[in-house]
């Protein structure tokens, strides 16, 4: 599927709010439009968010291509600055804005027509590029999957949260294309339950075996020996291993220590952030009540009532057995480690 593609003048995304009863495209033409859609989770997961924003700056820069030079800059702060506010813990938004910041301004010797030009191939290839490394880290993570093996996840990192063949999904997906006999077991991620519209949606699509569950049964199924493996993805990576992923996740690594089962965190290399030491320097987006006391028009809980909604939570480096990325598997990951993949 196509989580994000480009029509001429138009970036078109997946409602990913409206799954699985309906599928549907919105479209984008501006900066401003593009952030709206990742802060309003048209689009979510953090290469997916990346490539949004970058087709989001190339977007405003094709709006003021044949501009002057000041009028062209000044446009593409604003992007700049709209999109960075969207949403604050996915590192791959950030990384995306200043690969395109560091385009513009190897362009400014040229037009600005063929600045546009430049920003949208980039944008472009770091769309390819992120299919490539999704099948990569499928690839290196397959071999942790054994024959037979029951896969618990937890929120969505599949093909609808990076641009296509997915991270924590991805491994799924490559281990089945490998021959192996799997089946996943959904968490439905509360509040927003990405697991139980879009991770059972997209292996109902593949004819991969998928048992949903509500969050808080991750336990009992561990307690009875019922899941084999768990593979996640990340929203940001601190240099030391520690992980932020959808809220519930630290809990299910605990659970998962507990009866020591494998705990794996797919994710591109854009998802570390090398300039944080550990999780808990990283910003933990705080979401809409309404999406914990209700959904889509139906309300459960009491009118006043006080509500916490953190979108993510922070796994430590601990209780992370392995960090599957495009260019190998890091097994019990810690700063060293992390570091020497920047390196080659």
């Amino acid at each position: 599927m196509e989580t994000l593609r480009w029509r001429t003048g138009r970036l078109e995304l997946i409602d990913q709010r409206r799954l699985p009863l309906e599928f549907e495209y919105v479209a984008c033409t501006d900066a401003l439009q593009t952030a709206a859609a990742i802060r309003d989770m048209v689009v979510r997961g953090a290469p997916a968010i990346g490539c949004t924003a970058a087709y989001g700056v190339a977007l405003e820069a094709q709006r003021h291509a044949g501009a002057a030079r000041a009028q062209f800059d000044t446009a593409l702060q604003a992007a700049f600055r709209v999109l960075a506010a969207s949403r604050p813990t996915a590192v791959n938004l950030f990384w995306a804005i200043e690969r395109m910041r560091q385009c513009q301004v190897q362009t400014r010797s040229g037009s600005t027509r063929a600045a546009a030009d430049a920003m949208l191939e980039l944008a472009h290839a770091m769309r390819s590029d992120d299919i490539e490394i999704c099948r990569a880290i499928g690839r290196n993570g397959a071999p942790l999957i054994a024959q037979g093996a029951r896969v618990m996840t937890h929120c969505n990192a599949g093909a609808l949260a990076t641009a296509g063949h997915g991270t924590a999904l991805g491994v799924i997906r490559s281990a089945r294309d490998a021959g192996k006999r799997i089946s996943v077991i959904a968490n439905e991620t509360r509040p927003y339950l990405q697991g139980a519209r879009l991770t059972a949606w997209e292996m109902v699509q593949e004819n991969i075996p998928v048992t949903l569950v509500t969050d808080n049964m991750a336990g009992h199924l561990m307690q009875l020996g019922r899941v084999d493996v768990v593979v996640v993805g990340a929203d940001r990576i601190a240099v030391n291993g520690d992980t932020a992923n959808k809220i519930g996740t630290y809990t299910v690594a605990v659970l998962a220590e507990r009866h020591r089962i494998p705990f794996y965190v797919a994710a591109p290399l854009s998802t570390i952030d090398i300039a944080i030491a550990e999780g808990s320097a990283i910003p933990i987006e705080e979401r809409d009540p309404a999406e914990v006391t209700g959904f889509r028009g139906l309300h459960w809980a009491p009118e006043g009532v006080e509500v916490a909604n953190p979108a993510f939570d922070v796994t430590p480096a601990a209780l992370i057995t392995g960090i599957i990325t495009e260019r190998g598997v890091i097994m019990q990951p810690d700063a060293k480690q992390i570091r020497a993949l920047f390196e080659n």
